[in-house]
């Protein structure tokens, strides 16, 4: 018990002198969370300091992660790759101990948590993932797949509404290896709760289908141990609500907002010591509680012990070990370039009028039989995102073998449970809703590229294209706001051929998530020419130019403004006018190739000698650093209207009569042609 103590303290001190050297931070939650700590770090959880990526280690996820100094002292404690200069180092430009943990930086830090909730999301993506690989993997006496997510919350991750969305489902799939400890403290930083957070919580959990203990004493690591005990013995997820005190052990802090995001003060840290019976300077630990925290030698007698299942493993499965390796390193199969061309040979040569939408999953019927680790989902969209293939299987409680998951109308909750799924490693997870609504799941999106997790978001019915809808529905800004997002690529294809590449690229992506924008309505094949596909993997290239003309207009577009550009090409040809057309289904990839590629694409060696002119149906920010100021855009910038699709291209003048007239006005086109032939070549 004295020991427990101990080891709980010197979390309270190392969190409180960082955040006091840093002058910034959260030390409450912490201070108030040790012992919960305690009992879970010393007694239960299986890791490998030496190797934070053992697969069968269990995952924590400290998803109030303002927290954070909580997992960096128990990484330090427990014998991570995290010296103590890295603690005094908390919060500074480039430390491995940032202010939210973030995944990649920190060894250790499991998801990088912050945005409340989303860490809780995550742990369910984690289990998810865990059950699936289990079912898949496990074979009599070879349990190569079985480990715990933990994770701790605290008031406000359950006020997040993306709690809800998580835990029901979770509930409903019965992730059993799924254990959440609420911190619950009664505070936030507005002070005490209860005038805005009085559910009843715990009942909240078991209307879920969880198995709920409650009245914890969050400062009694046998109290919290024994629940976590009770909690690994049952089939469905466990919630566990342990009551704390926030800023444990400062006398004038203790059970108040001030505790939570600001440091105690030279005065009253003097005063937690003595409270604390703490005589050790700042960043100092004695040896016999650093000796007591240690979990090296636990770690790598557990991970060694698994190593060696692993060996016999292989000679009795050895099909099943070789794929186990291959997914938890990400890699592709052998022969998924070639499958991926002959998909895409064959696409070119039916070249096919169709939505993209079914493109995609005519893509996902020809690579997902050979990709086992690919996930889908959708939010209860699958008929009209066609996100399902052929024999998929659906994902359910106490079954096996599904690999399509009915997410619900839980967008925000879908996207960052694919988040963990991503983090658990093998698997590949796709989900979909309308582009629309990737406004609920932005946050996790955007997550998902601060992590650089390859996870592929499905956004179809990408514009007014939708039709009768109406606004509500009809994507205006969502491309460009995608496209903002570092390091996520949104692709919005012209057709099925293209389609067929923005799925190649996001599947060979192993840092970087990708959002596919995808049509309801159908499309012409545009693409046919070897030359051309090559170009749709640099994101944007030459998809067509006059060989009678010099080129006076350079038509660029996405998506199903591609045709109309086409069509207004040849209009603009019987008056004797060049065009090239620049499809550019992916500004984020076409903005990374070289200087020169994209000059040339762009024939910017001919200076405003060519007028640019960019299309979209969206709006138009985004497209004026291709066409520059003497350029155009045609586009949308007011919200949609209901109607049907034709009538709406019509009223927001997208239509190749109005490419033309607009060609033709800046043209001035009383200025005499230029029959000069350009050089088509890329």
């Amino acid at each position: 018990m004295i020991l427990h103590n101990e080891m709980a303290n010197a979390i309270r001190m190392l969190a409180a002198d960082s955040v006091q050297t840093a002058n910034s931070g959260h030390p409450g939650a912490p201070m108030g969370m040790a012992e919960m700590a305690v009992a879970l770090w010393g007694e239960h959880l299986a890791h490998n300091p030496a190797d934070p990526a053992w697969p069968n280690r269990d995952r924590f996820v400290l998803s109030n992660g303002h927290a954070s100094m909580l997992v960096y002292a128990l990484l330090h404690l427990t014998g991570y790759q995290l010296p103590m200069d890295e603690l005094k180092r908390f919060r500074q430009l480039h430390s491995k101990t940032p202010g939210h943990p973030e995944a990649h930086i920190t060894p250790g830090v499991e998801t990088t948590t912050g945005p409340l909730g989303q860490g809780l999301a995550n742990a369910v993506g984690m289990a998810l993932a865990e059950k699936l690989m289990a079912d898949h993997f496990n074979q009599d006496d070879f349990p190569v797949v079985d480990h715990y997510t933990y994770c701790f919350v605290g008031d406000g991750c359950l006020m997040e509404g993306i709690s809800h969305e998580a835990c029901s489902l979770a509930g409903a799939l019965e992730l059993g290896k799924l254990i959440v400890l609420y911190d619950s403290n009664g505070i936030s930083i507005d002070g005490q709760i209860t005038p805005w957070f009085g559910d009843d919580t715990a009942e909240r959990f078991r209307a879920y289908g969880w198995h709920v203990i409650e009245g914890i004493d969050g400062h009694d690591v046998d109290a919290v141990s024994r629940a976590i005990a009770s909690a690994k013995s049952t089939p469905t997820p466990s919630f566990l609500v342990c009551n704390t005190h926030i800023g444990a052990g400062s006398p004038n802090r203790v059970n108040t907002a001030r505790a939570h995001g600001e440091p105690l003060g030279e005065n009253e840290l003097k005063l937690v010591r003595e409270q604390l019976n703490w005589a050790s300077a700042p960043f100092v630990i004695p040896e016999k509680i650093r000796q007591a925290w240690d979990n090296t030698a636990k770690g790598e007698k557990a991970q060694a012990s698994w190593a060696r299942m692993m060996h016999n493993y292989a000679k009795a499965h050895p099909d099943l070990y070789n794929e186990f390796n291959r997914r938890q390193t990400g890699e592709l199969p052998d022969d998924f370039e070639a499958k991926a061309a002959n998909h895409m040979a064959q696409t070119c040569q039916q070249a096919q009028t169709m939505a993209t939408r079914k493109a995609s999953q005519n893509c996902l019927n020809a690579l997902a039989p050979d990709l086992p680790e690919l996930l889908g989902g959708s939010a209860d969209l699958t008929g009209s995102n066609l996100t399902n293939f052929t024999d998929c299987g659906a994902v359910r409680a106490g079954e096996k073998g599904g690999r399509h998951v009915n997410y619900g109308v839980r967008e925000f909750a879908m996207a960052a449970i694919m988040n963990g799924l991503a983090l658990h490693g093998g698997m590949r997870p796709y989900g979909g809703t309308f582009a629309v609504f990737s406004d609920y799941s932005r946050n996790a999106i955007r997550m998902s590229a601060l992590m650089r997790l390859p996870v592929v978001h499905v956004l179809t019915h990408d514009s007014i294209g939708l039709g009768e809808d109406g606004p509500t529905h009809q994507p205006i800004e969502h491309a460009w706001s995608l496209r903002a997002i570092p390091d996520l690529d949104t692709w919005r294809p012209c057709d099925a051929l293209e389609t067929s590449v923005a799925w190649v690229c996001a599947l060979r992506q192993r840092k970087r998530p990708s959002a596919l924008l995808l049509s309801r309505q159908n499309l012409p094949a545009m693409v046919t020419e070897a030359a051309q596909q090559l170009g749709a993997f640099k994101g944007g290239y030459s998809l067509y130019q006059s060989e009678k003309f010099k080129v006076r207009v350079l038509l660029i577009a996405t998506g199903s403004e591609v045709h109309v550009a086409r069509i207004a090409a040849n209009q603009l040809e019987s008056q004797n006018i060049g065009v090239r057309i620049v499809s550019m289904p992916c500004t984020n990839l076409f903005d990374r190739q070289s200087q020169e590629y994209r000059a040339k694409v762009l024939m910017m060696e001919r200076g405003d000698s060519v007028l640019r002119i960019a299309i979209e149906a969206g709006c138009t920010q985004g497209w004026w650093k291709y066409v520059g100021f003497k350029g155009d855009v045609m586009g949308i910038d007011t919200f949609g209207e209901s109607g049907p699709a034709v009538e709406l291209f019509q009223h927001f003048g997208l239509t190749t009569q109005h490419v033309v007239n607009r060609v033709l006005q800046r043209l001035e086109h009383n200025e005499p042609a230029n029959t000069e032939v350009d050089d088509v070549t890329l």
